[in-house]
């Protein structure tokens, strides 16, 4: 029994089965209880495709994330899910890895699907070339998008981000205020977020007198393990380094197993500080310096706006929020 079938029963049409169940004042007191009777002698329960004929609304809002198993991406699926069934919506998530044929499938999958709007998780999403970027200006001439951490400009894109650049400006100081004199820098993409994170550490180097021509930021993708080996192969080859910042926590965990490994004292002689604020943080023993990158008051931000787009209000296209550092146990 759907939606047609109780609108052949009761001998009225589509729409108005569609309005008795979104309870419109368009429809008499004769017509709604006669739908009703029709109803509930079939013992039907709308579903939300029916109800959203009526309202032009599935209720139902879409995720895309690059990799769930990611602890950051997985603060924010949740926290988002939080959120939105708070307002009474429902999601819709998909994992699109990380190539951009998959990102613009998983994306037309979720207009066809009627959502109300979309949110892309990171920066993975931003493209450096604007051709590639195509697909989400067409989504958004067609329902809102808000993107975590990214920034995309374009009508009905709403960005919520943090200030990655003065993030990891500020502990790059930190760490030479502690004394430190060599430090590199591990980071896994060069993404939007990515470079604002490398520019914020080599200025940060430059004003305290490192020559930035030399290479002291280094690709490390993969797991903590793999991060270990890099800083073995690298002080193998010679390169000097008294400190690790981390474009996450999980590589500022391979940077502490790797100083455990050479008896180095942490953080005596060794500092290391990671990025996010994760769980893997604290696990780590020691416990990790980090940067809070705030994920929650992200999430907060990006539905609160979306509510108020969808109420008619504008927010702004664009929210920038500073991240804090959280000293822990790797930074003297």
């Amino acid at each position: 029994m759907n939606i047609y079938d109780i609108s052949q029963k009761a001998g009225v049409s589509i729409a108005t089965v569609s309005r008795v169940l979104n309870g419109s004042d368009k429809v008499s007191d004769k017509t709604r209880k006669k739908v009703l009777a029709v109803m509930e002698e079939n013992s039907y329960t709308p579903n939300a495709f029916a109800r959203s004929l009526g309202l032009n609304s599935m209720h139902t809002v879409g995720i895309l994330c690059s990799d769930s198993s990611d602890v950051y991406q997985a603060q924010a699926i949740y926290y988002l899910e939080r959120e939105l069934r708070k307002n009474s919506y429902a999601s819709m998530l998909c994992c699109t890895g990380y190539q951009l044929q998959e990102k613009q499938s998983y994306l037309h999958l979720l207009l066809s699907r009627n959502v109300d709007a979309v949110l892309l998780i990171g920066s993975h999403f931003i493209e450096n070339s604007p051709e590639e970027n195509r697909y989400i200006l067409d989504a958004a001439s067609k329902i809102p998008v808000f993107i975590l951490n990214g920034e995309l400009k374009g009508e009905n894109i709403y960005s919520i981000l943090c200030d990655d650049y003065m993030a990891l400006k500020d502990m790059t100081d930190l760490i030479f205020s502690n004394g430190a004199t060599s430090p590199i820098y591990l980071y896994r993409t060069l993404n939007y977020s990515g470079q604002k994170k490398v520019k914020g550490f080599l200025d940060s180097c430059s004003e305290h007198g490192l020559d930035i021509s030399k290479k002291i930021a280094f690709s490390a993708p993969g797991n903590l393990h793999k991060a270990c080996s890099i800083l073995e192969q690298l002080d193998a080859d010679g390169t000097s380094f008294d400190c690790v910042l981390a474009a996450d926590d999980e590589l500022a965990a391979g940077a502490v197993k790797y100083a455990l490994k050479k008896h180095l004292r942490i953080p005596e002689d060794f500092q290391v500080t990671g990025y996010n604020n994760s769980v893997l943080a604290s696990c780590s023993t020691p416990e990790i310096t980090t940067i809070d990158n705030r994920v929650e008051y992200m999430c907060v931000t990006a539905v609160s706006q979306m509510m108020q787009v969808f109420q008619k209000e504008i927010p702004p296209s664009r929210t920038m929020f500073s991240g804090n550092i959280v000293e822990k146990q790797t930074t003297k």
